[in-house]
């Protein structure tokens, strides 16, 4: 396959991903202040970060990275006990999901099965820490995470949850994505939260 027929490959699944989240019935509000359904402007943002983050990422990284919350709407946190473990459950159902329904797509364009696994891998999270394009993955989720929904999550919670939460993205972050987070455009609250949590 050609450079630009990889190319015109990735394209199209990004589309795809984009018109399953397209269908999200909720509804956020980009920075130009447009409404978008909620997991379209979660994915492109997460792609954003991605570009600036690792410019060169892979593609199969680019793939798990628009699909980190490929249609999450349809398994809602709230039908799962609102308790530790059923947010675990909650959460792996999800990575399930998200890989298996990402499979779907690349399946339908031709991919084969080793880089559709490679990409259910990423999605899945495991290997953080050992594995570098995990790692690359999760310090964007912890950067969309914090420049896009920090702010609203501070004014939900109070602070000593906040800054336990906090503290757990940073360990889950590398250097290289902490310093990133670091540099992010937040308000001095939100900067103050982020240095007491990872003193």
């Amino acid at each position: 396959m050609s450079t630009q027929d990889s190319s015109s490959h990735l394209t199209r699944t990004l589309d795809k991903i984009d018109d399953a989240n397209r269908k999200d019935p909720r509804m956020d509000y980009n920075e130009a202040g447009n409404p978008m359904p909620s997991e379209l402007l979660y994915s492109r943002r997460m792609s954003d970060t991605l570009q600036s983050f690792c410019p060169d990422a892979s593609e199969v990284l680019q793939i798990a990275t628009h699909a980190q919350h490929i249609e999450r709407w349809k398994i809602p946190r709230n039908k799962y006990p609102m308790d530790r473990k059923g947010y675990l459950l909650w959460r792996n159902q999800l990575k399930k999901f998200h890989g298996e329904r990402t499979a779907e797509i690349m399946q339908e364009l031709g991919y084969n099965e080793e880089i559709i696994t490679r990409v259910k891998t990423l999605l899945s999270k495991k290997q953080l820490k050992r594995d570098p394009e995990v790692q690359m993955l999760e310090d964007v989720i912890c950067l969309v995470f914090l420049r896009y929904y920090f702010t609203d999550f501070t004014q939900k919670h109070p602070e000593e949850k906040v800054v336990d939460i906090v503290a757990k993205t940073w360990k889950k972050m590398s250097e290289a994505g902490q310093q990133a987070a670091l540099e992010l455009p937040l308000s001095p609250d939100s900067v103050a939260i982020i240095k007491k949590a990872s003193a």
